[in-house]
């Protein structure tokens, strides 16, 4: 582990706590704007049907109702397309036209048809019920991994209900070997239906201010900036008269970074109206029209030697996209393709990807969208080890690359370096004494009990495409010493005013309370790529870094000239600058800013009034970060009840700036995975409808069930400045397939087989009465 400084690497308080667990936080839905109305949506309660008729007469006529827009009204004032795959540069992805409002048919439960805007969100709903309405039902296309081959179209405007279809197919090398490979293995294994499920839900205010035509808007949201780009786009507000407030947001997972349908629509309405308009999503909108993920079917083959190695694989996927795929949820099944290799040696490798539409809520970002290639590989190396008889961790033992073997390259032609997958299996292993369980385990079948233990091993990638690789700091130092900095992030919860704060303490020689840390604001800080693809450690660090370090040679520059010394020979620590062996000799930062600012003649010749600099770090197209979970599992063979008895994780995220804080990121991430794997299903039947509406059905773990984590940190410095990694995805993506693995090998001691997640008592006690060697 590196050596820790004197704030980098501390386990420093955050910053933001003592606001947000006192009730301090201010939210979108504490703003309160003079004149402002309250918005509701009339949604769609059949999946896929045609729209005969629409009166909105009785709604239009309720008292305390300002207006009702239905797609003639609203979807005319579009100023550009509402494609629901704009990525961050603002270029468009493939998918099918979103229009503001349903027009002519409706293509999910959920989609909304008409948009009421009244004094206050009660009578906004009544009048919701007060719009007559006819819907003329059609045949909903809900199975995804059919979707291909219907005849009938989720849209209209389509040939197919492909969205994207890619393949990389056999070389004469890896069919050789499929036929005479001593083992070859072929597995399903599908992963369910989720939703991010943040705590706090969707919400906006727009407000048109035609006086001085500015669009103002407040918003949950983890990318303010590309919020701006997109209100611009569908008002035709030119970007320059567009201002996007995000405030403290209750989580996103990926479901806030993107802009979605309803707040553009809300924009779109309080720019045709003229007033402020807000719109608070409830749960039930949450659960059924914000954006789901997940819903993958994976079929792998997997050759292997009579030694255990692996000699090629091939790995064909589907994922289901809704109706309309919203930004990283639709498409993302190339990165789930050429990620699929992971932590091992495939020299050989074959891929086949499709992503499909259907009659349900559109596929979004979600805490790594890719993660279906780690649920795969890592289910699919249990299965291959017991297949072949040997044990999953010495299978993994004998193909997982090791650090001589860096920078690995894919046969995809991604490379990976500066990992340690090695490294965090060995040491997940020895903290959950996997040879000492397994002797326990023997024990324990012996007398009738079924434990299971599970691995799972990954890398993580930090993408630095288009905007998403460029990050700003402004930062400026005030006459008083106090230091501003601002970042073009959107923080959800991970701690960005803290770690931010820390690491301008650390490199310009200040304390953390001297630093305040400003984001989600368009008006005032620079333009950035948001918050989300665990890009703020590598990406947002570096940048802070390098501004701290540029604004301390200026101060060190113009402390040397104060106290005619050479800046070599003098140090910033908490805010004093001094000589090095004469501590006597000082100037506080507060006293050379003040120079600087108000004293300009005192200034070295050539050096500018004032301590401010603007940076932009470009980051490399690819960074990574691994991981190793472990876990064990008890299943009470009368009821199919999974609990998790222990749990563990070896991160390695580079040089740690906070070890607390990359712990909670990695704590929350896992409780996230957990649910995916034994509780959350966003369920629909046949006919399209959503089952999961209330969290009566939507199943989410609470800290009953989260069992205590158990952290190792192994540090491997990126080539970033500053050595720092991302952590924000990792847990969730190792959770899953750690989980089933543990379900999956106590349920191989009796001979019982489960492919599909999520592995909830009754598919567990299925698996245990169809097993061989039932007890």
């Amino acid at each position: 582990m590196s050596t820790a400084g004197r704030f980098v690497g501390q386990s420093v308080p955050r910053t933001e706590d003592p606001r947000l667990l006192t009730g301090r936080g201010h939210f979108v839905d504490d703003v309160t704007v003079p004149g402002m109305v309250h918005g509701a949506f009339l949604r769609s309660e059949l999946a896929r049907a045609a729209i005969t008729h629409i009166d909105t007469t009785a709604a239009r006529a309720l008292p305390g109702v300002i207006a009702v827009y239905t797609a003639a009204e609203l979807n005319p004032t579009v100023h550009e397309s509402m494609l629901p795959t704009f990525f961050v540069d603002g270029s468009q992805g493939p998918s099918a036209p979103m229009r503001p409002l349903a027009d002519g048919d409706v293509r999910f439960v959920g989609e909304p048809i008409a948009l009421v805007i009244a004094e206050n969100r009660y009578l906004a709903e009544d009048a919701c019920e007060l719009i007559e309405i006819d819907l003329d039902p059609q045949p909903a296309i809900v199975d995804y991994e059919t979707a291909a081959a219907n005849p009938e179209l989720v849209h209209r405007e389509t040939t197919s209900n492909v969205v994207v279809q890619m393949e990389s197919p056999p070389s004469p090398a890896l069919t050789e070997i499929f036929a005479t490979a001593p083992h070859v293995v072929t597995e399903t294994f599908r992963q369910q239906r989720q939703t991010p499920l943040p705590m706090e839900t969707r919400g906006v205010i727009a407000d048109w201010r035609a006086v001085d035509g500015e669009l103002r808007v407040w918003m949950s949201t983890q990318n303010p900036h590309e919020a701006r780009r997109v209100f611009s786009r569908v008002t035709g507000v030119p970007e320059h008269r567009v201002r996007v407030t995000g405030g403290d947001v209750g989580g996103g997972f990926g479901q806030k970074f993107f802009v979605p349908r309803e707040e553009q629509v809300v924009a779109l309405a309080a720019h045709r109206l003229g007033r402020p308009v807000k719109w608070i999503e409830d749960r039930r909108e949450n659960l059924i029209a914000s954006n789901h993920a997940r819903s993958d079917r994976a079929t792998i083959t997997m050759a292997v030697d009579r030694d255990g190695t692996i000699l090629g694989a091939q790995f064909d996927h589907i994922e289901d996209a809704g109706a309309f795929p919203m930004g990283g949820g639709g498409g993302a099944g190339i990165f789930v393709a050429m990620l699929f290799p992971g932590p091992y040696r495939m020299a050989h490798y074959a891929w086949s990807t499709a992503t499909v539409f259907t009659n349900t809520c559109g596929r979004g970002a979600y805490r790594g969208p890719w993660e279906m290639e780690t649920v795969a590989r890592e289910q699919m190396m249990d299965a291959v080890a017991r297949a072949i008889g040997m044990d999953p961790l010495a299978f993994r033992r004998r193909n997982v690359i090791a650090r001589d073997e860096l920078p690995h390259s894919y046969p995809s032609g991604l490379v990976a370096q500066e990992v340690s997958p090695a490294e965090t299996l060995e040491q997940a292993a020895a903290m959950i004494d996997y040879d000492g369980f397994r002797a326990a385990q023997a024990d324990a079948r012996a007398r009738g009990r079924l434990l299971g233990i599970g691995l799972g091993l990954y890398l993580e990638p930090q993408t630095g495409m288009g905007a998403m690789g460029v990050e700003p700091t402004h930062l400026r130092v005030g006459p008083d010493g106090h230091v501003d900095v601002y970042i073009g992030s959107g923080a959800h919860g991970q701690g960005l005013e803290t770690t931010t704060a820390q690491l301008v303490a650390e490199h310009l020689g200040v304390h953390p309370d001297d630093v305040s840390v400003h984001q989600g604001d368009t008006a005032s800080t620079p333009f950035g790529g948001g918050t989300g693809g665990s890009r703020s450690g590598p990406i947002l660090a570096a940048a802070v870094r390098a501004a701290s370090l540029e604004a301390r040679a200026k101060v060190l520059e113009i402390a040397a000239h104060l106290l005619e010394a050479a800046p070599a020979d003098l140090e910033a620590v908490e805010g004093v600058v001094s000589v090095r062996g004469t501590p006597s000799i000082t100037l506080t930062i507060a006293e050379i800013a003040r120079v600087a600012h108000h004293a300009p003649e005192r200034l070295p010749d050539g050096v500018t009034p004032g301590i401010e600099v603007l940076t932009r770090f470009q980051s490399p197209l690819f960074m990574w970060s691994n991981a190793c979970h472990a876990c064990t599992c008890e299943i009470d063979p009368h009821t199919g009840i999974v609990t998790l008895t222990r749990y563990v994780v070896s991160e390695d995220c580079g040089a740690m700036i906070n070890p607390m804080i990359v712990e909670g990121q990695v704590a929350g991430g896992v409780a996230q995975g957990i649910g995916g794997a034994l509780y959350e299903d966003a369920i629909y039947d046949t006919d399209g409808n959503p089952l999961a509406t209330t969290f009566l059905d939507y199943l989410a773990p609470t800290a009953a069930e989260i069992p205590d984590i158990e952290y190792g940190h192994i540090e491997t410095p990126s080539l970033t400045p500053g050595g720092h990694k991302g952590v924000g995805e990792g847990g969730a993506i190792g959770a899953p397939p750690t989980v089933f693995n543990a379900v999956a090998d106590a349920l191989a001691q009796i001979g019982g087989v489960v492919h599909d997640h999520p592995l909830h008592p009754s598919r567990v006690l299925a698996a245990i009465h169809a097993a061989p060697d039932a007890p």
